[in-house]
Formats: structure tokens, C-alpha cells, sequence
């Protein structure tokens, strides 16, 4: 068999991808872009990848592939219909960076609810040595406990920044992006009263059509001045422009991005105008890369791969 890893660098250079060898015939490519694609998948059995474009313009000469493998959860990036009508088997990974993912989200609430970039730098200034008194607080933080957390889109991801929250003596509400969460175990609303009603916002959501957009200027008019948005699941879900003019004009407080639009980061777009990090704070998609999330899903390819051979559905996004 001929196996094709077009992102091989997506997972990082110190994860061992040697176990795919066990299958065939392994190409290895750092990156390919959209416009590679075609050409690196003609000849294969097997494609593994993240993010490049899997569908008729890319596929269409691809006539041997059988099992096309995400390094990742989320599929927007795969024509399923195509895919299908191809026999073409689609897996994804779940559940690998729950605890990653969840971490970075509590770090992004904490970072911004008690200014941390603002007393680091006024510390390393030289500011702090030059007063006259053992503590400063001049730009004022509350505490998480009794804060109002609204979680938009309760999967795995979701349930696990609850209990965090939970933990930290927030109040958890939920709003279910698909309208078919069927957990019992904190209030859920409507998407109105949790923006108008929590201090911290933070997004688990899958991106869809009904996701896409979803926190733009109308959402940002209804929450409140003080309020946290946090982004950890797909840039998209978030319009850029009116996040902008929300932060600029104080609409909400703050917010924490881990996932843009589009990624890497353009330099035309207009969050990157906004430099000061007790109201901003940007980190390049790795909120889901700790060691363990990457070494965990080089591991879950290789199960899906040998289900795929063995017959068995695992992991099928398109059955």
C-alpha cells in the first residue's frame, strides 16, 4: 500500500510518525498547499492530513485512494458528500486534546480577568522597584468565583472547561450550538440570555453554517461591557471585523483567540492593530498541541487505519 502524510509537520517534528511505516509505503511532505494537493495524492492508497482540501478538484485523479485521515476533530476541510459518492472513507479523532484544549481556555480567562501581562511588564519595567509600597492593583480584577461562564457548544471540550469552571466556583450556563446536547448536568439557555447574562463567553462549537458568523455585532451589542470572549474552537465562528470594533469600542472587555479566520494570521487583519494584551491575547492554533494531544493522535491514526484494514468502521465521519 501507498501511503501519503501531507502535513507530516502539522503534529510536529518531535512526534515519531514512523509507525505509519508498518502499513506500506510511506511520502512524507512537511506542507503541501491547496494547490499541491492533486499532484501528492495521485498515486496513493491512504492520505493523511489536517487541513489541506480534500474534494473533486483535489480527488478526482486520485483514483486508487480508499481512506482519507484527518490529524484532527473538526472535517470542514472534506467534501463528504464526495468523498461518499467515491467510496472514499473518512476518519477523524476524537477526544485527543480534551485536556489541552480545556487548560488553554481556563489560562485565557485567567491571563485576561487579572490583567497578568500588565503586572509582568510593569514588574520587568523597572516600575515596581522604583515604588514606594510592598503591593500594586492599579488596573483592578475580580474574582472567577460567582462569575456567570456561558459555554457555547457542550461536547467533550465544553463539558471539560464546565467542570474547570465549576471548580473555580463559576456558574456554568450552556448554549447547544446544534440544539441536540442532551446533557442534564448545568442550565441550559438560549444563545440571547447567555450573552446577556455571563461575564466569560467562551466557544466549543463545531464550525457549520449555523455556527459561522455566529459572534458578530449583534452578539457583541447584547453581552456585557465587562465580558471575556474566548475562541478555541474555529476562527470563522467569530467575524473579525466586529470583534475589532467591539474591543476598540469597549463593547466587551476582552478576549482570548487561540483560532482566526484565517491562519497563519494576515497582517492586514485588524487584530493585529490591537497590542495591548490585557485586552487581546492571540496564540497561534496550538491550545490543542501539548505533547501528550499529538503523541495521542499519531496513536488514534494508526487504530483507524488498522480498523480500515481490518474491515471494521472506526471513526467514520462519512458512513
Amino acid at each position: 500500500m501507498k501511503l501519503v502524510i501531507l502535513e507530516r509537520n502539522s503534529v510536529g517534528t518531535d512526534i515519531d510518525v514512523s509507525c505509519f511505516e508498518q502499513f506500506g509505503e510511506v511520502t512524507y511532505y512537511a506542507n503541501t498547499t491547496a494547490e499541491q494537493v492533486a499532484d501528492r495524492v495521485q498515486e496513493c492508497d491512504i492520505i493523511i492530513s489536517n487541513k489541506a482540501p480534500m474534494n473533486e478538484d483535489t480527488l478526482a485523479s486520485a483514483s486508487n485512494v480508499k481512506l482519507i485521515c484527518l490529524l484532527a476533530t473538526g472535517y470542514d476541510c472534506v467534501d463528504l458528500s464526495y468523498c461518499k459518492s467515491r467510496n472514499i472513507k473518512v476518519t477523524n479523532v476524537v477526544n485527543y486534546c480534551t485536556a489541552a484544549v480545556a487548560q488553554h481556555t481556563i489560562l485565557l480567562a485567567l491571563m485576561l480577568s487579572e490583567k497578568i501581562t500588565f503586572y509582568d511588564n510593569y514588574v520587568k519595567s523597572g516600575a515596581y522597584s522604583a515604588q514606594d509600597r510592598f503591593s500594586n492593583f492599579d488596573r483592578a480584577f475580580h474574582d472567577l468565583e460567582n462569575r456567570a461562564w456561558g459555554i457555547i457548544g457542550m461536547g467533550t471540550i465544553g463539558h471539560k472547561v464546565a467542570q474547570l469552571a465549576t471548580a473555580f466556583g463559576c456558574k456554568v450556563f450552556f448554549y447547544s450550538a446544534s440544539g441536540k446536547s442532551t446533557c442534564t448536568e448545568y442550565p441550559r439557555v438560549d444563545l440571547d440570555t447567555l450573552l446577556q447574562t455571563c461575564d466569560i463567553v467562551s466557544l466549543h462549537c463545531p464550525l457549520t453554517d449555523k455556527t459561522r458568523n455566529l459572534i458578530n455585532k449583534t452578539a457583541f451589542e447584547k453581552m456585557k461591557p465587562t465580558a471575556i470572549l474566548i475562541n478555541v474552537a474555529r476562527g470563522p465562528i467569530v467575524n473579525t471585523q466586529d470583534l475589532y470594533n467591539a474591543l476598540i469600542t469597549e463593547k466587551i472587555m476582552a478576549a482570548g483567540l487561540d483560532v482566526l479566520e484565517k491562519e497563519p494570521m494576515e497582517p492586514s487583519n485588524p487584530l493585529s492593530q490591537i497590542q495591548d494584551s490585557t485586552k487581546l491575547i492571540i496564540t497561534p492554533h496550538m491550545s490543542w498541541a501539548s505533547v501528550e494531544s499529538r503523541t495521542r493522535l499519531i496513536s488514534e491514526i494508526v487504530k483507524n487505519i488498522q480498523a480500515f484494514l481490518d474491515k471494521t468502521d472506526r471513526n467514520i465521519v462519512n458512513p
